[in-house]
């Protein structure tokens, strides 16, 4: 996962001759960055989680695991925060990214920091969801392929579903609300550099409701 993430974005931002190249654009930015790895970490994300506990129950070893000392929420926890490392060992080898812009800048470090470091932030939390999201979807079906397409679907929605429903102008005043409720408004607010309470209470909401749920599935077993 990590080799695919750093291969991808690297190809994007420093070899294909696209408007992301960033020796290309000619300015000390990291935009190109942190504009494409939401869409990575969309479809490579779901595909570590999809076994988590899909593989469990369709080889069994779901009930010798669940017979274990443990609470649910314990296990959830756990599979949760070794998905959440992955993608914190993923995204510290861009700082090498980030360490090349500043040089290149001119003057040498002509970069926005502020912006670049609640990029960051944002983006850790975004991959957080996205772990949430994709938990969830392997604990409610045995299948590992059903898993991953529901996470991405889940995923995509959250993170661009609203901007597209705010974009169609149906509500009215409600709009800016609905554009509010997904994911993109509040990685953008917190790439500017500003980490608002409102964006953080955001994103712990939004984990905790889907490993909320991912207990309720797991206490099912039990109806």
């Amino acid at each position: 996962m990590i080799a695919v993430f750093l291969l991808v974005n690297g190809l994007f931002l420093w070899v294909f001759p696209l408007e992301s190249n960033i020796p290309d654009f000619g300015y000390a930015t990291l935009d190109g960055l942190f504009l494409l790895a939401p869409f990575v970490f969309l479809f490579l994300i779901p595909a570590i989680t999809m076994r988590f506990f899909a593989e469990e129950r369709k080889s069994g070893t779901i009930e010798l695991l669940l017979t274990k000392p443990l609470t649910d929420i314990q296990l959830i926890l756990a599979k949760y925060f070794a998905g959440l490392l992955l993608v914190l060992f993923s995204l510290l080898p861009t700082l090498i990214y980030f360490y090349s812009v500043y040089q290149l800048g001119l003057p040498k470090g002509n970069l926005d920091i502020g912006g670049a470091w609640g990029s960051y932030i944002g983006l850790l939390l975004l991959g957080a969801s996205f772990v949430a999201v994709g938990i969830f979807s392997s604990a409610i079906t045995d299948n590992q392929i059903v898993s991953f397409i529901l996470a991405v679907l889940i995923s995509g929605f959250a993170y661009i579903g609203f901007e597209f429903i705010y974009s169609l102008d149906l509500f009215g005043n409600f709009d800016l609300f609905i554009k509010s409720l997904g994911m993109s408004a509040h990685y953008s607010s917190m790439s500017r550099g500003v980490i608002d309470t409102r964006d953080l209470i955001y994103f712990f909401s939004f984990i905790a409701f889907f490993i909320l749920l991912t207990k309720i599935s797991l206490e099912s077993r039990k109806w």
